[in-house]
């Protein structure tokens, strides 16, 4: 996929050669806001605390990892064990040690645990920023849905700076892999649905769920991780942003993300909301539906871009059947299928103040599921209720 141009200022301060130590957070600088609110009366409801605030409170959760156990980790970052890369830099799949408890109760052992190690690439700021939002957002979450960072390593040295961040390791890789790949099986439409239904799960905790709503910015298949269960864990924060809170509407930044999967609103004003993250998820049903990518060139001019594509076929159309998935052989139920259809067209309306919330999206994901038990197939007999 083609990124979007990213713009960051570094505020970062270079550290001594050779440190390590935990991401700087700098400080807040008093504000005229602030100081009214000081002398507001007790009673007042206090300000909600930002992510810096409650990373604070979390921070010694994370392990702080050296660079040569992340070394040892992966054989000196050995190709052979990289299993992802991008323009953040590379992800190996490695093993540290954790302690645990002598099963005979007479001490304290050491077991090896598998994990993925990302490495961001050494030069540019763009990276480190990616690397301290990461660390910020994954270091407060807690949610089944969401990746867990068990860690991360800083360190400034005469070879510059090495920025690593150490995840729990998920077995079955991505959505995309399982929907796109055709070495894999294909996934099965109720699967699909309940992958879904726990990514969304996640959003709704991110928007709705901690003391500051969290616009993740980025979902897409390839960050919709699965583990031995085929059970749904977002990924990749590097560029999540905290919401508006009070009487901001939204918060102002640079067009960053993946195209073909930024709310048009963002791409526009730069503008960015929770409902942008609503858009994301609706080209993504679709490509659950259809089995094709937001956007493919090897296709006829007219097929290249799904959402111009599936506009031809609504939901409740007699041609909806047409743009799903071939690969799944008729094996789905259609009403659930129309039922998912009509959700897409509900997070991709225009106007973003009148897509769904994501916790409607849950609750109309159930139903897809309870619907998907159906009788299936995409003949005249699975045309069921919507």
């Amino acid at each position: 996929m083609t990124c979007f141009p990213k713009f960051f200022k570094h505020t970062s301060k270079n550290k001594k050669e050779g440190s390590s130590s935990a991401p700087e957070l700098g400080k807040s600088s008093a504000s005229n806001s602030a100081a009214a609110a000081a002398v507001r009366s007790s009673r007042s409801l206090p300000s909600p605390r930002g992510i810096k605030e409650l990373y604070k409170e979390k921070e010694q959760n994370l392990r702080v990892f050296s660079i040569e156990e992340l070394k040892q980790a992966t054989n000196g970052f050995n190709r052979l064990l990289k299993i992802g890369e991008g323009g953040f830099g590379s992800v190996y799949k490695g093993t540290v040690a954790v302690t645990s408890s002598s099963s005979n109760g007479g001490g304290v052992g050491s077991d090896r645990l598998p994990v993925a190690i990302k490495r961001l690439n050494k030069h540019g700021l763009q990276g480190h920023k990616q690397w301290l939002a990461e660390v910020q957002f994954l270091g407060i979450v807690n949610h089944p849905n969401l990746v867990k960072l068990l860690g991360y390593c800083s360190v400034d040295d005469e070879r510059g700076i090495q920025r690593l961040l150490v995840y729990e390791y998920m077995t079955n890789k991505s959505l995309e892999d399982h929907l796109f790949s055709r070495g894999l099986p294909v996934l099965p439409w109720r699967t699909r649905l309940e992958i879904m239904l726990g990514a969304a799960e996640g959003l709704a905790y991110l928007h709705s769920g901690l003391e500051v709503p969290v616009i993740y910015r980025d979902f897409k298949c390839s960050n919709v991780l699965l583990d031995e269960g085929f059970r749904p864990k977002l990924s990749d924060f590097g560029l999540a942003r905290e919401g508006p809170t009070g009487d901001r509407t939204h918060v102002s930044t640079g067009v960053v993300g993946t195209h073909g999967y930024a709310a048009p609103e963002y791409i526009e004003t730069g503008h960015l909301t929770i409902h942008s993250d609503l858009w994301s998820f609706g080209v993504v049903l679709y490509e659950i539906l259809t089995g094709r990518r937001s956007l493919e060139r090897n296709r006829p001019t007219g097929e290249q871009k799904l959402l111009d594509w599936v506009k031809q076929y609504p939901a409740d159309g007699k041609r909806f059947s047409m743009i799903i998935d071939p690969r799944l052989r008729n094996v789905y139920s259609m009403a659930s299928a129309r039922r998912i259809g009509k959700l897409a067209d509900r997070c991709l309306n225009k106007n973003a103040k009148d897509r769904p919330s994501m916790g409607e999206v849950v609750e109309v994901l159930k139903l897809a599921i309870q619907d998907s038990a159906e009788p299936v197939g995409n003949g005249p007999a699975a045309n069921g209720r919507v």
